[in-house]
């Protein structure tokens, strides 16, 4: 496998989870599954440096379980990624499977080709046996020429060496159609006749074919979303960019990562890992962690990592105190910010892996 695969292989995030996605430079296009952004017509997506980037979901077709991105930012840097002739598959040829599973780092799995063409309700998908776990959905699987074969789609839930994933005969009927996408609008298009909607219609204006329910629909933030994203709006950051999953956001202030999310149904936390204790000359950090008063934001430490951390239990919030909620959740970001350049300056602590320390 071409070891540059991993440069073209995003993660997709937004408020209801996390999948991947993959570019193809030939249309300034990023391929995913439709179900992965199902519910949402703009999403973040993240390289394998964690950069964010915003993508507009452009054109679905949610027979064939696909949807195409676009992204207004530079990636002629890129290489090509080229797809396979269609029906080039045989049964155990060797695939892999990139992408990225649970939401962790990139990873390729190995494996091979159970079936070319298995008939599944109607359609007909690649069966292998290589890994395959919920986040892989929208990845690409390759040959062994690193020629994209499929769209990673899903694995059976109590079945081992059973993934699947959508031929790429299926991804090269969607792209046919991409000189028509206005990649500022979301449209879908009619499985029946290809025709591209980007209007609200419950059929086809074609041929009269009944859309998917639903398709146009746009998933609606809960209150305490709103509330969340209002206060990282405050802090100069794109919502959007910053979601993680449901009632979870990630992104960086400056050279911080802050974590935002929900535990249990029952705390909101607020939680940055600013620094790494020194190697040597501890006392000197800890003695200043321990005395100074932080309020209302606690550190903590777990080996090595320093945390700054603010709680609140959910029924706290409310029309009375989320103003001053808000404000604590802002504050904690810009103070994570300068804490950690601090620690490093005068307490010779290191940055922590999850900085960003050219910010």
């Amino acid at each position: 496998m071409d070891q540059n695969i991993y440069k073209l292989v995003y993660k997709v995030t937004h408020a209801g989870g996390s999948g991947s996605c993959f570019y193809l430079k030939s249309y300034n296009l990023f391929v995913t599954n439709y179900h992965v952004v199902n519910g949402f017509h703009t999403v973040a997506i993240h390289d394998n440096d964690r950069n964010p980037y915003l993508a507009k979901v452009v054109l679905v077709n949610p027979s064939l379980d696909i949807a195409l991105l676009a992204v207004d930012a530079d990636f002629s840097a890129l290489p090509e990624l080229n797809l396979a002739a269609d029906d080039s598959l045989a049964i155990g040829g060797k695939v892999s499977v990139a992408g990225y599973p649970y939401g962790m780092p990139f990873t390729v799995t190995e494996g091979s080709v159970s079936s070319p063409k298995q008939l599944m309700e109607g359609k007909y998908y690649i069966q292998t046996d290589a890994a395959v776990n919920p986040g892989n959905s929208g990845g690409p699987i390759f040959n062994e020429n690193s020629e994209v074969v499929g769209v990673t789609v899903s694995k059976f839930t109590n079945a081992d060496n059973m993934g699947f994933g959508v031929r790429v005969e299926a991804l090269r009927k969607l792209l046919e159609s991409v000189d028509g996408v206005d990649r500022n609008t979301f449209q879908v298009q009619c499985d029946s006749c290809d025709e591209l909607i980007s209007e609200e219609e419950e059929f086809c204006p074609s041929c009269g074919e009944k859309l998917p329910e639903e398709v146009f629909a746009e998933r609606e933030q809960s209150p305490l979303s709103v509330f969340c994203e209002q206060a990282i709006a405050e802090m100069g950051v794109n919502p959007i960019l910053a979601r993680d999953g449901y009632d979870s956001w990630t992104f960086h202030k400056g050279s911080s990562e802050i974590r935002i999310f929900v535990y249990e149904n029952t705390y909101l936390f607020a939680v940055s890992p600013i620094n790494l204790l020194p190697k040597k000359e501890v006392e000197r950090v800890l003695d200043y962690i321990l005395s100074e008063d932080f309020a209302p934001y606690k550190l903590g430490i777990e080996g090595r990592q320093i945390y700054m951390a603010y709680r609140i239990h959910l029924s706290d919030l409310t029309e009375e105190s989320e103003d001053e909620i808000r404000k604590n959740l802002v504050n904690l970001a810009f103070k994570a910010d300068d804490m950690d350049n601090m620690l490093v300056e005068q307490f010779g602590c290191e940055f922590s892996e999850y900085s960003k320390q050219e910010a």
